[in-house]
């Protein structure tokens, strides 16, 4: 069986006022993310993983933030939309793992919402291809206070991939 890895990494900066949404899950907090879309940097990675696996380009290439079609969009859509290139292509996701570098708020309590999340949008792009709780792993970390993560005035998620070819 041909398998292939994807990394992805987007960051987003925050600012007051905005939602604070990571792997599809609204975060109570008062700064959100600064972006074109609804700003899901854990999402964005992820599709730049996926992509990535199959030197498929990026998110910029495919959905990019010039484009009104994508101003303010919820990023589960793109995942959607960049899952199914991956299945075009006669693939399919093994596992994912998702790092998120954030200071404040702590994601910990929301990482399980999260993952089901994830795996939810993942298996309703093709039945035949369902995507599991177990396949999606996310974790958070702080940078203990260095660097704009820890300053507060950003996220960064980095992202891995497993993909492998379907066999018919």
């Amino acid at each position: 069986m041909k398998m292939r890895i994807g990394n992805g990494y987007d960051v987003h900066l925050l600012s007051p006022g905005l939602r604070l949404v990571l792997g599809g899950v609204e975060i109570p907090h008062t700064k959100g993310l600064v972006a074109h879309s609804d700003g899901d940097v854990a999402i964005h990675a992820l599709c730049d993983a996926l992509m990535g696996s199959l030197s498929l380009g990026d998110i910029g290439h495919h959905f990019p933030d010039t484009s009104a079609e994508f101003k303010g969009i919820d990023s589960k859509i793109l995942l959607q939309r960049t899952y199914s290139l991956v299945l075009e292509k006669g693939y399919r996701l093994v596992n994912a793992d998702i790092t998120i570098l954030l200071q404040k708020p702590k994601v910990a309590p929301y990482i399980l919402q999260m993952r089901e999340t994830l795996a939810k949008t993942l298996s309703g792009v093709k039945a035949e291809y369902p995507c599991g709780i177990e396949d999606i792993s996310v974790k958070a970390t702080t940078t203990e206070g260095a660097g704009f993560v820890g300053r507060e005035e950003g996220v960064a998620v980095y992202a891995t991939v497993l993909v492998e070819k379907i066999c018919e």
